[in-house]
């Protein structure tokens, strides 16, 4: 590691300035800790300064970096481990801090992706997920309501229990359906 925290910063200034995660509470959670646990990295002065909600957020964060910055090698220091403390996967997200893992990982392996990652199913999104189980669901009803078996009959009185936790229109549609097949037994 030969950048300096300072270094650092410089690289990162760019991505902590336009990244939606740094908020208005957040820098202000910041401000507080760089201020009352290490008052020598901000004074009472400047904390009112880059507390105060009259100027923008982007205006405020972009002062306080320079600041940061112009303080030296303590205070870019101070202010990683703050955003670590309150905002972990955005200190983890840092253009700085990436190509740190991604320059001690073997052979250009990832070892450590990013949390994000984990929990992506596809890019579609959630109402592409509700379509395709709304499909194979109406394809399912469609199958069972052709078949005239007996243990299927069964399964379709079941479907009007199953309307309990849902919508007044999804009731609705499953207690006729089940009235309906009932009827035709």
């Amino acid at each position: 590691m030969s950048d300096t925290y300072c270094d650092q910063l410089e690289q990162d200034t760019w991505f902590l300035k336009n990244d939606y995660r740094l908020s208005a509470q957040l820098v202000e959670k910041l401000v507080l800790q760089l201020n009352r646990i290490h008052p020598n990295v901000l004074s009472d002065k400047e904390a009112q300064k880059f507390r105060d909600v009259k100027v923008p957020t982007k205006t405020r964060l972009a002062d306080l970096l320079s600041t940061l910055k112009e303080k030296g090698e303590e205070a870019c220091h101070e202010f990683y481990r703050a955003l670590h403390i309150h905002a972990e996967q955005l200190y983890i997200s840092l253009p700085s801090r990436k190509r740190q893992r991604d320059a001690t990982e073997p052979n250009g392996t990832n070892i450590h992706p990013d949390p994000r990652e984990r929990f992506v199913l596809n890019e579609r999104g959630p109402m592409f997920f509700i379509i395709c189980f709304s499909v194979v669901a109406g394809l399912a009803l469609y199958y069972y309501s052709n078949e005239e078996d007996k243990a299927i009959g069964d399964a379709k009185k079941i479907l009007g229990f199953t309307a309990i936790g849902l919508s007044r229109r999804a009731k609705a549609m499953l207690i006729s359906y089940a009235e309906d097949q009932s009827k035709n037994q």
